[in-house]
């Protein structure tokens, strides 16, 4: 086996976890849509199993904006953060054997 190393900088920084952070800012909004059903007299016309489906449809939608916003805010403020660092790349590549018998 023949190996090649040879050196290259690169960048490093942390991202965020986008689907984590959408995934909580769903999780606030529908928390927020069941305090907002019982923060209310009960309508006449609807039940409050009605109003909370209303209020957790449109809250997850908006949840899971600001959720995404907040997560591309906060990976352009660690983008600041990035780091350049020297890495060494190796390359393997078999060696072929009748060449080296003869």
């Amino acid at each position: 086996m023949s190996e090649n190393v040879t050196e290259d900088s690169v960048t490093v920084q942390r991202s965020p976890r986008y689907f984590r952070f959408m995934l909580v800012g769903a999780i606030l909004f529908a928390i927020v849509a069941l305090v907002l059903t019982f923060a209310f007299p009960e309508q006449p016309n609807y039940d409050r199993g009605q109003i909370f489906g209303f209020l957790l449809l449109g809250g997850i939608v908006v949840g899971i904006g600001i959720g995404a916003v907040v997560a591309l805010i906060v990976g352009s403020i660690t983008a600041r953060r990035a780091r350049t660092v020297a890495a060494a790349h190796t390359t393997t590549a078999p060696v072929d054997e009748q060449a080296t018998d003869e």
